[in-house]
């Protein structure tokens, strides 16, 4: 039976490209060029740590990581921005973690919407994965144009398509 798997996930080479691109372009911005500002991927756990003089630099940090990512190819929704700036003696910073793999609930909500489009495939969640599985591929094709459309919080990437 044909099936494919649901992930989310960032390359992190190229993640690692995305940050050290966005450092060389802070460099040669004139509107950062007296702030104190800071760039660095923790690896091992995946966050991305922004250091800045004021908030609005911070902001500038954040808008310039972002446009890197998307040029890159990453998407911007798998980076966490809902943890707040805080202050660290005269410098703002800011933690970025990178989301990856799909948590309990927006997985629910991901064979929810599978199951209110009412294509007759079988999802199931396995750890941070989902996996699709249908009669046709034409189905499964289907499920991957429902899910393109929905409003879902973080980047999905459909692989593991057999047939």
């Amino acid at each position: 039976m044909p099936s494919f798997d649901i992930v989310s996930k960032v390359d992190p080479q190229t993640l690692d490209n995305a940050v050290n691109v966005a450092k060389k372009e802070v460099l040669n911005r004139y509107d950062l060029k007296d702030a104190k500002t800071e760039m660095e991927l923790d690896k091992k756990t995946s966050i991305i740590h922004l250091t800045a003089n004021h908030s609005m630099s911070l902001s500038t940090l954040v808008d310039i990581l972002i446009s890197r990512m998307i040029k890159q190819g990453i998407d911007g929704r798998s980076l966490d921005l809902s943890k707040a700036e805080f202050a660290s003696g005269p410098l703002m910073k800011k933690d970025l973690p990178v989301r990856t793999g799909i948590d309990k609930e927006v997985s629910k909500k991901i064979i929810q919407i599978i199951k209110d489009s009412k294509v007759k495939v079988t999802a199931a969640i396995m750890d941070d994965i989902i996996r699709v599985t249908g009669k046709k591929i034409d189905d499964l094709q289907e499920v991957m144009a429902v899910l393109r459309t929905s409003k879902i919080d973080i980047p999905l990437q459909y692989i593991n398509m057999k047939s």
